[in-house]
């Protein structure tokens, strides 16, 4: 199975459009320091959405200059409401395992000091904060890594490679490399490898969209709300047991879903 374009093309439009949300970020952030007297949270925040949203730019240039398919060549096809349940199934399973395996990791590692200073930089200081932190982090950002990496780079690599394993992992390997974050390296590569395989079994980027915004969505209340306090999901210092369960359970049946019910391709 032979794809249109070349693997160098596929990776040189990865590397321009990764290029392009940091230029098109680096900008608005330079115009806020360029006036100390405005919120800069504001023009961080706005910097998130407009450099994400300046990511597929290039992806849709390249495409449409090359005559090509676009909805098919970034795996944007329909998938049915039960494929939806179950994404939404496997997503709240996924995210509260993972939140036990951080809570893990930092009774172990504890989380370097510049995590947690980026943490206090980047919580809103109002609503209109919230809400710009939310559009870029839970929408935006979900939007343009899963159609550059998951719609089109892994489908791309599927097709030269005719090798779905590793096309998916070298996928999550580009994925978590760009996100520049050590410390969570594993969590990203592991989330990753989740979402280029129900992206590829359900030939469609849906719901690994859907996993990513719930995922980051979940992680902004993780970070910016005290659940330490909450008896009912924390329990000595790591997730309830009950969570647990409930969170296994529901992994399993959404992706034993996800890997049974019949695509729309």
């Amino acid at each position: 199975m032979n794809s249109p374009f070349s693997i160098q093309a596929a990776l040189g439009i990865v590397a321009l459009s990764i290029l392009s949300a940091f230029v098109a970020g680096g900008l608005v952030l330079a115009i806020g320091l360029s006036n100390p007297d405005s919120s800069q949270k504001f023009y961080t925040f706005l910097s998130f959405i407009i450099g994400q949203g300046f990511m597929i730019i290039p992806l849709f240039w390249f495409l449409k200059s090359r005559r090509q398919p676009i909805l098919k060549r970034l795996r944007l096809n329909p998938i049915s409401n039960e494929t939806l349940v179950y994404t939404i199934m496997l997503s709240l399973g996924i995210i509260i395992l993972s939140d036990e395996l951080d809570r893990m990791i930092q009774s172990f590692f504890p989380a370097p000091e510049y995590i947690v200073d980026l943490n206090g930089l980047l919580r809103p200081d109002n609503l209109l904060g919230f809400i710009l932190l939310f559009i870029a982090v839970a929408i935006v950002a979900p939007i343009g890594e899963e159609l550059l990496f998951r719609g089109f780079l892994q489908q791309a690599l599927e097709k030269h490679w005719n090798d779905v394993t590793r096309a998916i992992l070298m996928t999550a390997l580009l994925f978590s490399m760009i996100h520049m974050n050590p410390y969570w390296f594993v969590q990203i590569y592991i989330l990753g490898v989740l979402l280029g395989y129900i992206a590829w079994k359900s030939k469609s980027v849906i719901p690994a969209l859907v996993l990513h915004g719930m995922n980051n969505a979940m992680a902004m209340l993780f970070a910016f709300v005290d659940l330490e306090k909450n008896s009912f999901y924390i329990w000595e210092s790591h997730v309830a047991p009950w969570i647990i369960l409930f969170a296994m359970f529901s992994s399993y049946y959404g992706f034993k879903g996800i890997n049974q019910v019949e695509t729309k391709s």
